[in-house]
């Protein structure tokens, strides 16, 4: 029997189960290394996922934001009528998932000599601080 233990079991952490779901689930995904990808910060608030799609057009490949995921998907029609003496190129379909933190928005997607960039942006979270009225408890 094997018990993982989770930082959001702590009692201090209320509504965040949720969370462990998406890690569990982005654990899944992340064993399939097809496409091969990078992830870069190009600026302070900035990132960059770049996946290698050689031969994938605009129209094979679609992007969708999911709740907090991120998945792209890659397919291609192969062409029945070819005939092919060596095959090298892989031309399988593909769905890629990369969760996404709170404040971290899509900006945009590019696709450029066979190298699909895709932009994101961290927003600063509004800070909101509220004062919680303690009343006397009815002891009736």
């Amino acid at each position: 029997m094997n018990h993982r233990i989770s930082p959001f079991n702590s009692p201090l952490m209320l509504g965040f189960e949720h969370f462990e779901r998406m890690l569990e689930r982005a654990a899944k995904a992340s064993g399939d290394s097809y496409p091969p990808y990078n992830i870069e910060q190009i600026g302070d608030s900035r990132l960059r996922i770049t996946l290698a799609v050689a031969g994938f057009s605009e129209d094979d490949l679609s992007i969708t934001l999911e709740e907090s995921q991120l998945i792209i998907r890659g397919n291609r029609e192969d062409e029945a009528d070819r005939v092919f003496l060596h095959r090298g190129i892989a031309a399988r379909q593909f769905q890629k998932t990369f969760v996404l933190a709170e404040g971290i928005e899509v900006e945009k997607a590019t696709l450029d000599s066979g190298l699909l960039h895709i932009d994101l942006k961290r927003i600063a979270p509004e800070k909101r601080i509220r004062t919680i009225e303690i009343t006397p408890a009815r002891t009736d």
